[in-house]
């Protein structure tokens, strides 16, 4: 007799994940910016709004190599990602693919979630024909970064920082991590 196994995968996101993907994705940023960024600014970040977004943005991509991954448990969204090509001006966007958002529910960290879903994204971004593959994580998560750097991923040696209002009040400082596809 087997024992019984986690009915666990990740594949393409649908139209109709779009609420699954914004309510991860709230309550992901919740808890990573909830050091960082004001209380009002995470409070008006809701899933309702996200969903609305996400809703467009899957039904129109931007570019065919665009690619929201959703990580599942049975039929529950537990993660999600964005592959596409690199957007960064010292990126080759033949060559060059971005992670440019990775979120599991801060509910479902360690479950194995997230090692399913870095290892989608690289598979994706091989098979869209990239040969590099860079994300932005933010400087304080030492979590995330040691998440990816567990995967195989390095520092690049770029930063930037994000002004998020515009206004210079709330900033938040990122390093570039890299791997080979």
């Amino acid at each position: 007799m087997s024992s019984p196994t986690a009915d666990v995968s990740v594949r393409v996101a649908w139209g109709d994940d779009a609420a699954g993907i914004a309510g991860v994705q709230v309550r992901a940023w919740r808890s990573a910016y909830a050091d960082l960024l004001p209380t009002d600014v995470l409070e008006a970040f809701t899933p309702e709004a996200v969903t609305t977004a996400w809703a467009e943005s899957l039904a129109k991509p931007k570019d065919a190599r665009n690619r929201v991954l959703v990580a599942l448990e049975r039929n529950r969204i537990t993660g999600f990602a964005v592959t596409s090509p690199a957007a960064d001006p010292d990126c080759d966007p033949i060559a060059d693919g971005e992670v440019a958002e990775f979120a599991v529910d801060p509910d479902e960290l360690g479950k194995g979630h997230g090692s399913r879903l870095i290892q989608a994204c690289a598979d994706t971004l091989r098979a869209d024909r990239f040969s590099r593959a860079v994300s932005w994580v933010n400087a304080s998560d030492d979590a995330h970064r040691a998440f990816f750097e567990s995967a195989g991923w390095a520092p690049d040696t770029a930063h930037r920082e994000l002004d998020l209002r515009g206004d210079g009040s709330v900033t938040v400082k990122q390093v570039r991590l890299h791997t080979a596809l």
